[in-house]
């Protein structure tokens, strides 16, 4: 589903580039879920900005294949309307512009892409209620502006609803569990799991602790390091991070 060969992308302008992935390989097949683990400034971040597009990551050598295209030729709504969903680290917040509005456009322009017929107003209120249900998330906050006043776990908690009314075939959720208290970690979790977890899906989870990985439980666990992957196991691996620390088991 998504084949990543040899990857090598650096970040900055042209007279401050840094090179941050350094030969990175991964493969993830439809219904799997796949945890990365890692330290700071080991690349987890600059991997999710380079499969979702984001200015200023240039990639310097390597292929990213995504359901049979060359992810890296698409421009950022292309790779979105193929289904590809990236869930940021930090949250941004869009003053002025009403959470509804901005997931209703976001919705029908990608159903466009894939010549279908986009939602009503009705239809499309019908599965944003359904989607806030899930993550247990009050339908007021989706009339207010895009995350604007909301705390740390409610902007997570508002992208896993984006993330059940796009309903991409990957999604790559960049530090998902940061800023959640317990109750809300569960539910991002079971969210996840709900949206995610079924044959034609993959997702790629990139996290610093294994405690989300008690809800949503990977088939394979990753260390990223200085750029790469220095080593794979299954979810076992991520205890042993827990409690030994990266540089003991990397």
């Amino acid at each position: 589903m998504l084949t990543i060969d040899n990857l090598h992308a650096e970040v900055g302008g042209t007279n401050q580039s840094r090179p941050i992935l350094t030969g990175l390989s991964l493969s993830v097949k439809a219904g799997e879920v796949h945890a990365i683990m890692g330290p700071n400034g080991a690349g987890k971040s600059t991997l999710a900005y380079v499969l979702g597009g984001r200015p200023g990551y240039e990639v310097t050598g390597g292929t990213v294949s995504y359901m049979g295209q060359d992810l890296l030729a698409m421009e950022p709504h292309e790779r979105a309307a193929a289904g590809l969903f990236l869930g940021f680290q930090y949250p941004v917040e869009i003053p002025g512009v009403s959470n509804l509005q901005f997931l209703r456009e976001a919705l029908n322009s990608q159903r466009r892409a894939r010549g279908e017929e986009p939602l009503s107003g009705g239809e499309f209120l019908k599965l944003a209620r359904e989607k806030a249900a899930l993550l247990k998330m009050d339908m007021e906050m989706l009339k207010r502006p895009v995350n604007v006043g909301f705390s740390g776990g409610e902007k997570k908690r508002n992208e896993m609803v984006q993330m059940g009314i796009l309903d991409p075939a990957f999604a790559v959720l960049d530090e998902t569990d940061s800023g959640l208290d317990i109750d809300a970690l569960r539910v991002v979790g079971e969210g996840i799991n709900a949206i995610m977890r079924k044959p034609g899906k993959g997702v790629l989870l990139i996290t610093h602790y294994q405690r989300l990985l008690d809800y949503v439980r990977p088939d394979f666990v990753h260390v990223l390091s200085s750029g790469r992957i220095v080593r794979t196991g299954g979810p076992e691996l991520a205890l042993q991070l827990e409690e030994q620390g990266y540089e003991a088991v990397a």
